[in-house]
């Protein structure tokens, strides 16, 4: 393995880390602790669910522009198109806390709130830092300043941004669909 993808893997399996610790931490005081009755009563499982499609479907986009980049084809339109799906699940994102918070759900009213906003929210500033990323990259790409160099950054990137979807998947799952189901 490259020295760049070995040192992404380790950043990677860090934040893991964090992730599992929030997991078990939504879990336990959601499930164990409250028998998860009050997340089923205020998620929008369905709205919440068009918003992850989204994201997935950037994962397809992000791969795409990666393929084709390596093709050497310097154009950006799949990317644009990864970051204007990240868009979307962010808006998704922002409008169900908007939602929660005019049912007065909150960070600091009960461990609901400070669990699904801390866990959910530290996942959509790893977006936010992503598509912060792939906005660089893509104006690099645009601008016709990206060499080798730059190609190992676009991997990493690709990598990383695979890896906030693959944790959102996670945390959907344990979130929105078991609690459905455990309700």
């Amino acid at each position: 393995m490259q020295k760049h993808k070995v040192l992404m893997a380790f950043f990677i399996a860090s934040e893991s880390f964090f992730f599992i610790g929030l997991i078990i931490s939504y879990i336990y005081y959601n499930h164990l602790a409250s028998h998860g009755s009050a997340a089923a009563k205020y998620l929008d499982l369905n709205k919440t669910a068009i918003f992850t499609l989204a994201l997935i479907l950037s994962s397809v986009t992000m791969h795409i522009a990666g393929s084709e980049l390596e093709k050497g084809k310097r154009k950006v339109g799949w990317l644009i198109f990864t970051i204007i799906l990240g868009i979307i699940f962010l808006i998704g994102q922002g409008t169900e806390y908007a939602r929660l918070y005019s049912l007065n759900i909150t960070l600091s009213q009960n461990l609901f709130g400070s669990s699904f906003f801390t866990l959910t929210g530290f996942h959509g500033l790893h977006v936010l830092m992503g598509l912060i990323v792939l906005s660089i990259m893509g104006i690099m790409i645009y601008s016709g300043n990206y060499k080798n160099v730059e190609h190992r950054a676009f991997q990493n990137a690709t990598l990383y941004w695979h890896f906030v979807d693959g944790i959102w998947i996670v945390v959907f799952s344990v979130v929105y669909i078991w609690t459905a189901v455990a309700a």
